[in-house]
This record gives structure tokens, C-alpha cells and sequence, in this order.
């Protein structure tokens, strides 16, 4: 795709300078300019400015000032919402990385910002655009597999004891201290980009770490994974499944009131299959089909990305979108009910699985009930009537998990 020589570049900022520059790396190729990065650690956005030849700030609100109309917000997961409104308020459009906020009063003061912005809001949620699931969208618009009844979602990441070390350095690091739920993104988004629902309520558990996991040398205060069963907005039924169980991938079944896709679980994972029973079948159906399909627009430029592709697409839709004025699929509202998902699902599986509906904050009345909130799980909030992170209450770090983390730290220069 060629940038329209009538525009200029989109000038964006970028927060994070590890997640932050693999996401720059394709905004190019959809008539974006990197122009400044941001980031507390100062040699390492140093390096990241150097390579894309522009400027860059350990201090946000400085970083606001920049002459941009875009950022990218790459910085902690729970860290997002004040950022995100700072750049609203700025005037700036936004896109988010993995979750829009940490308590729900923070998302009904991020949605407010929203709407009172006038500015494009995007959720930079990436699964939802790997070229199997594109493909379910396109057949379950044509009507492929009738209705949809439900689905599966399952986003799974096991890590060594050294990998969990590696990637969350510090006691006190997010990902020490995020519950397995508020993960949930990954396994959700591809089934709502499919089918257009939203979840409207959860019954939740949690899967702790076992004693007998040989991997347990970490200083991780959360659960391992997760189940969370959703009811969606059609009346159809999701079942997500993630983070750290053994057996790494991503997989989505959907079944419909005609038939089923999913994409494989074994060799080629981005191929797809759709079945039809024999009494649902079309002419030219049939019955039972396993294919790999392309992405439908820009394949080759996808492919020079990471997460098979699908992180061009987030940088794709989010310049579509400012470039028409027209908000994404993935905007605050979509955004927002994911996040939220995951933070309600962590109250149902601290109720032993109780059920809880999932506040819709396209309502202003709703959200009237929730802007006070600021129950959390994170460190710096910890205080009486707040959670702890697992559903097995406070838990302490052995002495030699302790060590094995400092030792490895101490190697990374932390």
C-alpha cells in the first residue's frame, strides 16, 4: 500500500521503547512518521530514538508537547488510562496496548475523556486480526455458519521460571501482581471481532500455581490461569481458557446454528476448518474442510510483522481510522468490555465463580455507579478491603525464588 501523496504522514508518538518500537517497526507501510518516543528509562529510549532518527523524553507531559497527532501507548498494562487521557486532553488520538484501564472508575473517567475529545481511541488488540480469524469474520458475515450459539477462546503462554523472572523484573513489577483474568484479551477479542456481541456476564475460576510445578522459582503473587464462561449480548455462550497452563498457542471453535469453524490444534495452526453437518449442507459445501487462508488485504506487508502479521493490522486500522474520522472496531466502548471482563471475571472467581454481569459504560448512567471505583490488585493500592492478586489470598515468595529472581535481575542489569 502506497501512502496518498494528498496526505502527510500522520506524526505519532510512541510510549515504550520494547513493545513500543516492535509496534513502530510497520507504521510506514500505513503513512505513519514516527516522531518521538517516551519512556522512564533513558538509555533504552535513547537507542529506540536513534534508530528511527527522532526525539525522545523520559517525562510524559513533556512528551505531550511535542509537535505530534498520535501516540501509541506501550507503557505498563495497568498504567494506561491516566496516560491516555493526558493525551486526549492534549489532543491527541490514542491508541492502547493490551487493556484500557485498571479499575472501573478509571474507565469511566477514560470513556468520559473520549467523548469529550472528539478524537480517535483505539485498543491496539492484535489477535483479533491473524488471517484465519480475518477469514472467520468474512465467512461468518456471509452467513457460513448460521447464528452463532458458541465459541471457545483460548490465548495460552507458558513460561520457564527464568522467562517469568526475565520479563517482570522487580517485586513489585505489574506482572508480579496482575490477576490471571485481566489477561483475557487475547482469548475474547477474536470471537466478539467475529460475531459483533459484547459479554454481559461472568462466572470465573482460577488455577493456582501447584507446589509440585518444577517452574515455580518466581516471584509472581497471581494465579497461573484462568476459565472464564461469558454470556454474550445474542444469548450464545463463550468459554475462554488462559495464560500459563502447558502447551503454548491460541485456538477459537465457534459453532453456529449451521455449522462450525475453528482453527486447527495440531501442524499448521493458522489453518482453518469448517464443518457442516449433512442436513445443513448448501450446494457446493462441503462437509468437512481444513484450508490455510491468506490475509485479505496487504498480506506481504503483514508478513514482515510480528504476532504472524496481525501487529500491521493494529497500526492499519488505527491510521484508517484518522485518517476518515470514523472510530475503530476496537474502540473505547469494545475496549472496555474486554477490560472489563477480566476485572469482573477476577471478582467471580474470588466468589467461587458467582455470577456477575459486566457493566455496559456506553451508559452514562451506568457509569454514574462506578466512578468511584478503585479496586485493585496492584501494589501501589494495596491497603485494608483491597484484593490480593490470587484467589488463594497473600502469597510470599520462598528464599530461593527470591534469590533465583535477584540473581537474574542482577544479570539484566536491574
Amino acid at each position: 500500500m502506497e501512502l496518498d501523496k494528498k496526505n502527510k504522514p500522520i506524526r505519532l508518538g510512541v510510549v515504550g521503547s520494547r513493545r513500543g518500537k516492535a509496534l513502530a517497526a510497520s507504521v510506514k507501510d500505513v503513512g505513519m512518521e514516527v516522531v518521538a518516543f517516551c519512556d522512564f528509562q533513558e538509555d533504552k529510549v535513547k537507542q529506540a530514538a536513534q534508530e528511527y532518527n527522532c526525539s525522545y523524553y523520559t517525562d510524559f507531559d513533556k512528551f505531550l508537547e511535542h509537535d505530534m497527532d498520535a501516540v501509541i501507548l506501550a507503557n505498563y498494562f495497568h498504567q494506561h488510562a491516566p496516560f491516555a487521557i493526558k493525551a486526549l486532553e492534549a489532543g491527541l488520538h490514542v491508541m492502547s496496548e493490551t487493556s484500557v484501564c485498571k479499575t472501573l472508575g478509571e474507565g469511566v473517567a477514560l470513556v468520559r475523556a473520549v467523548e469529550k475529545s472528539g478524537k480517535i481511541y483505539m485498543l491496539a488488540e492484535n489477535y483479533a486480526y491473524f488471517s484465519y480469524i480475518q477469514e472467520m469474520k468474512r465467512l461468518y458475515n456471509n452467513g457460513e455458519i448460521g447464528e452463532f450459539m458458541y465459541g471457545e477462546g483460548e490465548y495460552m503462554h507458558p513460561m520457564s521460571a527464568y522467562e517469568r523472572n526475565k520479563l517482570a523484573p522487580g517485586v513489585n513489577h505489574w506482572r508480579n501482581h496482575i490477576p490471571a483474568p485481566y489477561y483475557s484479551t487475547h482469548a475474547l477479542s477474536p470471537l466478539m471481532y467475529v460475531t459483533e456481541t459484547r459479554p454481559i456476564s461472568v462466572n470465573a475460576q482460577c488455577i493456582p500455581y501447584f507446589q509440585q510445578d518444577k517452574e515455580n522459582l518466581h516471584v509472581r503473587r497471581t494465579d497461573l490461569a484462568y476459565v472464564i464462561i461469558c454470556k454474550m449480548s445474542n444469548g450464545s455462550i463463550v468459554r475462554l481458557l488462559g495464560n500459563g497452563l502447558r502447551g503454548k498457542g491460541n485456538w477459537y471453535r465457534m459453532h453456529g446454528t449451521r455449522g462450525l469453524m475453528e482453527n486447527m490444534r495440531w501442524g499448521d495452526r493458522n489453518s482453518l476448518r469448517i464443518v457442516h453437518d449433512e442436513w445443513d449442507l448448501n450446494s457446493g459445501d462441503i462437509r468437512d474442510k481444513v484450508y490455510t487462508p491468506e490475509f485479505p488485504i496487504h498480506s506481504q506487508l503483514a508478513k514482515k510483522t510480528g504476532h504472524a502479521g496481525s501487529d500491521f493490522f493494529v497500526n492499519y486500522y488505527f491510521a484508517q481510522a484518522i485518517r476518515t474520522g470514523e472510530q475503530p472496531f476496537f474502540d473505547i466502548y469494545r475496549g472496555l468490555d474486554m477490560t472489563l471482563t477480566g476485572i469482573i471475571a477476577y471478582k467471580s472467581s474470588l466468589e467461587n465463580g458467582a455470577p456477575f454481569e459486566i457493566p455496559d459504560f456506553r451508559s452514562e448512567s451506568v457509569r454514574a455507579k462506578y466512578e468511584n471505583d478503585d479496586w485493585s490488585p496492584f501494589p501501589e493500592d494495596r491497603r485494608q478491603g483491597q484484593p490480593w492478586p490470587s484467589v488463594t489470598g497473600e502469597i510470599i515468595p520462598s528464599e530461593e525464588a527470591m534469590a533465583y529472581a535477584k540473581q537474574i535481575w542482577e544479570e539484566m542489569g536491574f
